[in-house]
């Protein structure tokens, strides 16, 4: 990962941007995909603008798209794109949703973009380099006890029986008044910006969760799945997110979960 990788993951989010902002709160057609969650064609548009790009400039990259699929590499290096994360959150007019650009390298995430194209908010995390909101650098904050902590996921309905009672056994720990549902990739990223202590998620897929890795890190935060191990390309989908990191063992004994 180099500084022209930051520089192209910036175009990239421009380009989803773009493709992107016609369609907010505005018509457009959309469908249910095989697991019943929507895509719209403002889903397509930008994976297909980001792809555009990656295959002029970066042809022997791989690709992992949430709409298009997978195109195999030979660099040893993958983007992985999830064009609207939250898309029930843009079909709503709600701007909390984010384009997800991630750069891995042997599988590893190096380079993460979260970018929010309305309210035009874009956290930048890589390797060796410390997190950003719109070029200025962002920390989390200090969370002195679970008790004390603002907890959030994108919804209970993405849980399943099992690990909904595992998550529910941690939000009785935090400051459960102020747990926060919805949100998806944006709640990553005010934890990134010091406004939320942890987010906790399972089931999430590799373009989910990728770019999330490097913002949070860059940022002074730690994520890990429920077994305390970090994300890569094969992790199981069940993740943390800590500004504190402090507070992963005590999240990690709360979720009592062996995954």
């Amino acid at each position: 990962m180099t500084p022209a990788d930051i520089l192209l993951a910036n175009r990239l989010a421009d380009a989803a941007g773009e493709a992107i902002r016609p369609f907010f709160r505005s018509g457009f057609t959309h469908e249910a995909k095989e697991d019943s969650s929507p895509v719209t064609e403002a889903d397509r548009a930008a994976e297909a603008a980001i792809r555009r790009i990656l295959d002029a400039e970066c042809p022997r990259d791989g690709i992992i798209g949430e709409e298009y699929g997978e195109k195999a590499g030979t660099s040893g290096r993958t983007w992985v794109i999830d064009p609207i994360d939250g898309t029930v959150s843009f079909m709503a007019g709600r701007p909390i949703f984010g384009s997800l650009l991630a750069l891995l390298e042997e599988n590893w995430p190096v380079l993460g973009v979260i970018d929010q194209c309305i309210n035009r908010e874009r956290w930048v995390g890589a390797t060796g380099y410390p997190t950003t909101l719109n070029g200025s650098a962002v920390k989390t904050r200090t969370c002195r006890s679970l008790s004390g902590a603002t907890l959030a996921t994108s919804g209970p309905q993405y849980f399943t029986q099992h690990d909904g009672e595992h998550f529910m056994a941690l939000a009785a720990k935090t400051a459960h008044k102020r747990m926060l549902f919805g949100g998806d990739c944006y709640n990553y990223a005010l934890l990134a910006s010091g406004h939320i202590d942890i987010v906790v998620e399972a089931g999430l897929k590799l373009h989910d969760f990728a770019a999330l890795v490097p913002v949070i890190i860059g940022s002074g935060g730690m994520m890990s799945d429920w077994s305390g191990e970090p994300l890569h390309a094969d992790s199981s989908g069940h993740v943390i997110a800590v500004g504190d990191p402090a507070r992963l063992e005590d999240v990690l004994e709360a979720v009592q979960c062996d995954h």
